[in-house]
């Protein structure tokens, strides 16, 4: 498989236990997204034949988990990739990017928050993306308190260059931002430290949990900061692994019908590790999806 650190990390798979229409309400008319790096190893060899494929399952919309300053999107330019999206029936409405500290080789990665970001909006307009999400922070890019500070200062500055080309700034979360340093949260100083304008957030349900908050909480703070969902279950073992949609333990019940609270646009489907193919995986999400959600 394709290391993460080599694309984009996110993550999200919709696990919907019960009838959930408010939520369904606010996506715009009902996409059922699909986060590309549930099959990064598809589109590394096939980008437009996966997408296709994606569409024929029922997905109509989909989120980027790659893009470099070079290779663009999956080694489209914007507006062709754009073009085969539509010859699917998709939408890429929000796609995800790297802070950029780290350098590859000795350089800076171009395409980054860091560096090469005009261009990298440039071609999000270009490619109609509504979204840019700052997806993972490596390990060198965590840190202290100090440096999660650095990184809500980058997120301002980088959402007010988005804001230029009528994008969305946004950040997605894993565990580790709520692991408390000194008595303070990681994500509280994100939230508290950006503007709630510039910067809203991607919310992974999963990670959110696995960590031990609640998703509603959240929502109740901080009312229409999560435009945002990723959603993927998690089993029921002491690992708490990955799982598809309906197979799992989260209450999505509870949370989608706070949907309207969180400020909710879009959600994707998301599965970091299958236990065979991702396509069955996926296949096997949309249809529980289908059946309870639509």
């Amino acid at each position: 498989m394709t290391s993460r650190r080599s694309f984009v990390k996110s993550a999200a798979l919709l696990s919907a236990g019960a009838l959930v229409s408010p939520a369904l309400l606010a996506a715009p008319k009902s996409y059922i997204g699909l986060q590309l790096y549930t099959v990064r190893d598809a589109m590394q060899k096939d980008p437009a034949g996966t997408l296709a494929r994606v569409a024929k399952m029922g997905y109509n919309s989909v989120e980027g988990a790659t893009y470099t300053g070079s290779q663009k999107f999956y080694g489209m330019t914007p507006t062709a990739f754009a073009g085969v999206l539509k010859q699917n029936g998709l939408i890429m409405p929000s796609s995800h990017y790297r802070l950029g500290q780290e350098q590859e080789k000795g350089q800076p990665v171009q395409g980054t928050m860091l560096h090469g970001w005009d261009k990298a909006v440039d071609d999000a307009a270009q490619a109609g993306v509504k979204y840019m999400v700052c997806a993972y922070l490596s390990d060198a890019e965590r840190g202290g308190l100090d440096q999660y500070k650095y990184v809500a200062d980058q997120l301002n500055k980088a959402g007010e260059r988005a804001k230029k080309a009528g994008i969305q700034m946004c950040y997605h979360n894993h565990d580790f931002e709520f692991a408390p340093q000194s008595g303070k949260v990681p994500y509280d100083l994100l939230l508290s430290g950006t503007d709630k304008e510039l910067v809203k957030m991607e919310l992974d349900l999963f990670w959110t949990v696995k960590a031990g908050k609640d998703p509603v909480a959240l929502f109740q703070q901080h009312p229409g900061r999560f435009p945002l969902w990723h959603v993927k279950d998690m089993d029921n073992t002491p690992k708490k692994n990955f799982t598809e949609v309906g197979s799992g333990v989260i209450d999505f019940k509870k949370i989608f019908a706070q949907a309207g609270k969180s400020g909710m646009k879009y959600y994707f489907v998301e599965q970091d590790q299958t236990p065979g193919s991702p396509f069955d995986s996926i296949q096997k999400s949309i249809t529980h999806i289908k059946r309870t959600l639509v």
